[in-house]
């Protein structure tokens, strides 16, 4: 084949197609050209293919049919599109959507850490097994309060931020089993709670809240909200609906890890308070404040943001074309 007269031959319509494929509207009459032509230049490069292999020119015209492919196929959404509607809709959605359930999850654990401080803090033989009345000492004194002030604040905020953020990924991810959340929230409200005892007993229990107030409002809630998405999938799992157990975990799955990418950045913003504002020298009141108006600038968003996104049809969900294909059960 004398490729020098076929391109003379089909050059112009490759120029055709090659305009058409960078406009930025197409009228209808253009769409269809732009199909008919996408289809006839993938047959003519099959046969360039077929008798010359891979070439200069196969490999212009492969260009062309990808820049055109993507005017009827779709080409992805701008990033900063993509990246607002994740904070405007998809995650204040997800949030809402488990909202009760992370207040649930909330009042169990003070419940279970109130009760370990009573029962640590009103029996000796718990104290004695934690420590030494020296070692406890220390714990009030020193440790509890140095804790938060030993190392330097970007430092200590940027463990604290990846320890937790952590931790939240692990109960979203392994919610599933229905075991993991509340394995990890009973442990975690038991040391709270048994160090809170040991701190009530020797009178330093407004050191205590002063030390745990400020941060743990907001990074005690990102934990709940991790367990109640975890909880969520779980549910899922066992009660599907009409939905099949593996298309409620796709969707559930889906919708709720976005939990897991939303709380890196509240996280962030809960080890900034830990770091910098708790071990401060700002008056108590002024520092449980600040942790307070976190918290509330969170269920603001959740409620606001989220519960207009709700309404309006939304889950956290992917897209359709993100999400890919269903195959729906019989």
């Amino acid at each position: 084949m004398d490729m020098d007269a076929f391109t003379s031959v089909h050059g112009p319509a490759w120029e055709r197609l090659k305009v058409l494929g960078r406009k930025r509207r197409l009228s209808g009459e253009e769409a269809d050209e732009l199909l008919e032509l996408y289809q006839a230049v993938s047959a003519q490069l099959s046969l360039i293919r077929s008798v010359a292999g891979e070439s200069a020119l196969s490999a212009s015209l492969s260009a062309i049919l990808a820049t055109a492919r993507t005017r009827f196929t779709g080409a992805r959404s701008n990033i900063f599109v993509d990246v607002a509607r994740f904070f405007a809709i998809s995650l204040p959605a997800a949030f809402y959507r488990i909202r009760w359930l992370t207040i649930v999850i909330g009042g169990a654990f003070i419940l279970v850490s109130t009760l370990f401080a009573v029962w640590t803090a009103g029996n000796p033989a718990v104290m004695a097994a934690m420590g030494s009345d020296a070692q406890l000492q220390q714990l009030v004194d020193d440790d509890f309060v140095n804790y938060y002030s030993e190392n330097p604040a970007a430092s200590f905020a940027g463990a604290v931020w990846t320890n937790n953020a952590w931790i939240a990924a692990q109960c979203v991810a392994f919610g599933i089993t229905g075991v993991f959340v509340p394995y990890a929230m009973f442990s975690n409200a038991q040391g709270i709670g048994m160090t809170a005892g040991v701190m009530f007993a020797y009178d330093s229990g407004d050191v205590f809240f002063s030390y745990i107030l400020p941060h743990g409002l907001m990074e005690l809630t990102s934990i709940f909200v991790a367990g109640a998405a975890g909880l969520h999938i779980f549910w899922a799992w066992v009660s599907p609906g009409p939905r099949s157990r593996l298309e409620a975990l796709a969707q559930e799955g889906r919708s709720l890890i976005t939990v897991a990418a939303g709380l890196v950045l509240v996280l962030f913003i809960s080890g900034l308070v830990e770091a910098f504002v708790t071990p401060s020298p700002l008056p108590v009141w002024a520092k449980i404040t600040i942790g307070a108006l976190v918290l509330g600038g969170y269920w603001a968003y959740t409620l606001v943001l989220g519960g207009r996104a709700v309404r309006a049809g939304e889950s956290g969900d992917l897209s359709a074309d993100d999400a890919g294909a269903t195959v729906k059960s019989v």
